[in-house]
This record gives structure tokens, sequence and C-alpha cells, in this order.
């Protein structure tokens, strides 16, 4: 089963980076739009920024200018670098596929759709 698994969280300052990794372990993606939402404790789960197969970025008006998401393609890693964090930055913040995503492990492939990491936890402190 396709897993999607985040990492790069922790706790700055203000003003301080980070960057979020997201990654797949043990399969390869194809044709997948990738996102990056954020939940902030007692708020809804925002949209945060999106990149599609042929590289096209998207960002939430709240982190433009700010964070910048992209790809490596050789090591099939979706990277969300946050710069000038702001303490309203502070949330979980999730990796999540597209609707038409294809993982292979080996000659094995699947189809998939909105699948989300776990989360990693971003802290900005004022």
């Amino acid at each position: 089963q396709v897993q999607l698994v985040e990492s790069g969280g922790g706790s700055v300052q203000a003003g301080g980076s980070l960057r979020l990794s997201c990654t797949a372990p043990g399969f390869t993606s194809y044709n997948c739009d990738m996102d990056w939402y954020r939940q902030a404790a007692g708020k809804q789960r925002e949209w945060v920024s999106s990149i599609t197969t042929d590289g096209s970025t998207n960002y939430a008006d709240s982190v433009k200018g700010r964070f910048t998401i992209s790809k490596d393609k050789a090591k099939d890693t979706v990277y969300l670098q946050m710069n000038s964090l702001k303490p309203e930055d502070t949330a979980m913040y999730y990796c999540k596929t597209g609707r038409r995503c294809k993982y292979c492990s080996g000659d094995v492939c699947w189809f998939v759709a909105d699948i989300w990491g776990q989360g990693t936890q971003v802290t900005v402190s004022s």
C-alpha cells in the first residue's frame, strides 16, 4: 500500500526557515500532482501549495513569496521550502497526492488518488 511520509518539521523562531520533504518509500511515482496542506490547532485544514507534473506551481496568498514547492525527480521527493516563517504558520503540515497518480514498486503498479501523509509539525515562536 502506498504511504506518503513527511519530514523536516520542527520548532523555529519567527523569521526562520524549514524545509519539509514528502516521499513514498519503496515506491516510484508517475504523473503525480502533489499538494501541501496544513492544519492549525482548532482550525480547518487549508491548502498551502501545489505542484503539477509539468512543474507548474501555485500558492495560497498567505504563503506566496515565502514558501517554495519543488520536486526532485531523481529522489522522487517533493519539498516545501518555508522562509520568513511567522507564528501563524504553526500547524501540522501534510502532503497529498493528486487525483491521478501512479505508484510502482518493481513491476507492480497502483493508481491512487488523494493519498495523505501522516503530517509533520511546524511550530514557529515569536
